[in-house]
């Protein structure tokens, strides 16, 4: 099977993330709120008042080249010439002919977009970059191009398209695993790759301030259950500014389980779901965002696809085609040190789900973050269960028909009511007795009357004639 991806389109890119990238945990600090006070599956309480963290706009260090190279393009341009299953399965062409994203921008906080693919046109504006001085338009990894064309790229030749062909895309770079930290004097703390939670708190910060109304995070910090630091009251704050002051829908991949030592290191398949084996962030934080996991073609939940009571959906996470990050053409592999391997993670499912947020933003403008997010969900195809909601798909897959046409009473009070029409109540009065004809047919039937009567007494009297001896 890989052959035959080889040979439709070979690899876009080497030794990049395949699955959901890790950011370094901060330093644990001990939480206000005692360890004992709520299951391990529920973050903390954030205080009233708590400000969101200050946007620095940079690295916190200064970060420098890894030896590994930027990626490459080995697709030739050639062209795939199927539509992706998940793009069947979501029935994008259809939920187009309501919305296309237009005038919604989605921030994709990745390692960045390489705008240059021609199925972007124009659509990516820098927006930060947390890694080098490039404004977020350069990815040496190219990851977050895949997922800026899983969400947003427009139709060219082939059948492939973004959830959200013709949303602006405000590309912030945060992370990389082309850059490291070897410490110094100030900062002896080293790293083998770029970005921490602190910075991501930043961006999500920054993308709210430039106008983004989705944002797209595909990246998560996934360990076993620990102390809640400082860096993660940041990143707490600043999703709640983001949905509560700035009005934007954060969507982010659920995790996923370790390979090669990148993702969560244990499922939590537990039977007390309240106590979970991993913590996946910002996933964690399930009342402000929405947390997507991956199914397959299948239609079952993928098998690296991260569990938890904070799944809030899913969406298509296997066999992704998106964007060449380096050239101008399709990709549905990467090169990695274990070969060529199908492009997959729920890091593509999440992007899915943002372009159909931008999709429905456009459509119902009138509707807050909060009830996007409801909206989503309600109309979601529930999993088969009492509860209609389960730890691996949440409320289900993803129905974009549905969130853009569906009615919701809940919303009621946000929709501008129809004209009233007018309709005539008069009541039309019943038409007076036409006596005449009645009169003829009383008539009549007097006048048969009256011959059956005749006929009955002539009949009676020669009976009695006949009756009589001689």
């Amino acid at each position: 099977m890989r052959t035959g991806i080889r040979r439709t389109a070979a690899a876009a890119t080497a030794g990049m993330l395949l699955l959901t990238g890790t950011l370094p945990q901060a330093s644990a600090q001990p939480s206000s709120t005692p360890a004992t006070a709520r299951p391990n599956s529920v973050p903390p309480d954030l205080p009233a008042g708590t400000p969101p963290p200050r946007d620095e706009g940079k690295a916190d260090v200064p970060y420098e080249r890894t030896s590994k190279g930027c990626v490459e393009s080995d697709t030739k341009s050639e062209l795939i010439e199927y539509m992706p299953w998940g793009q069947v399965y979501l029935n994008l062409d259809q939920a187009h002919r309501f919305a296309t994203g237009k005038g919604v921008k989605i921030a994709i906080i990745d390692t960045g977009v390489d705008p240059r693919n021609p199925r972007f046109g124009g659509r990516v504006e820098g927006g930060g970059d947390y890694v080098s001085n490039q404004n977020g338009l350069d990815d040496c990894d190219g990851h977050g191009t895949e997922v800026a064309g899983v969400a947003a790229a427009a139709k060219t030749e082939g059948d492939f398209i973004g959830a959200a062909p013709e949303a602006t895309i405000l590309a912030i770079r945060q992370t990389s695993d082309r850059f490291e930290f070897k410490g110094n004097a100030a900062n002896p703390e080293k790293r083998s790759s770029a970005g921490k939670v602190g910075t991501l708190a930043q961006a999500i910060v920054r993308a709210a301030d430039r106008g983004a109304k989705v944002v797209n995070i595909s990246l998560t910090n996934c360990s076993s259950p620990k102390g809640f630091s400082a860096d993660d009251r940041n990143l707490q704050a600043a999703i709640r500014y983001a949905v509560d002051v700035k009005d934007v829908v954060i969507v982010t991949a659920a995790g996923n389980l370790s390979d090669q030592g990148v993702g969560c290191g244990a499922q939590n398949n537990n039977l007390d779901s309240s106590n979970v084996n991993s913590v996946s962030s910002p996933a964690w934080f399930a009342d402000d965002v929405l947390s997507v996991g991956s199914i397959a073609r299948s239609g079952e939940v993928s098998s690296f696809s991260v569990w938890g009571p904070w799944v809030s959906i899913a969406a298509p996470g296997e066999e992704i085609i998106s964007v060449d990050p380096k050239g101008t053409g399709l990709t549905n592999a990467n090169v990695t040190a274990q070969g060529v391997q199908d492009i997959k993670g729920t890091s593509f499912a999440s992007p899915y789900v943002a372009g159909i947020t931008a999709l429905v933003r456009e459509r119902f403008p009138n509707l807050k973050a909060r009830q996007v997010m409801e909206r989503l969900k309600v109309t979601a195809l529930h999993p088969g269960n009492v509860s209609g909601k389960d730890n691996k798909v949440g409320f289900g897959m993803v129905n974009p028909v549905a969130a853009l046409t569906a009615v919701l009473p809940a919303e009621a009070a946000g929709f501008k009511a129809s004209d009233p029409k007018e309709m005539n109540t008069s009541v039309t009065p019943p038409q007076g007795l036409d006596w005449p004809p009645i009169i003829v047919a009383l008539s009549g039937i007097g006048v048969g009357g009256a011959l059956l009567m005749l006929t009955l007494v002539v009949r009676n009297s020669l009976n009695r004639k006949r009756r009589q001896p001689v």
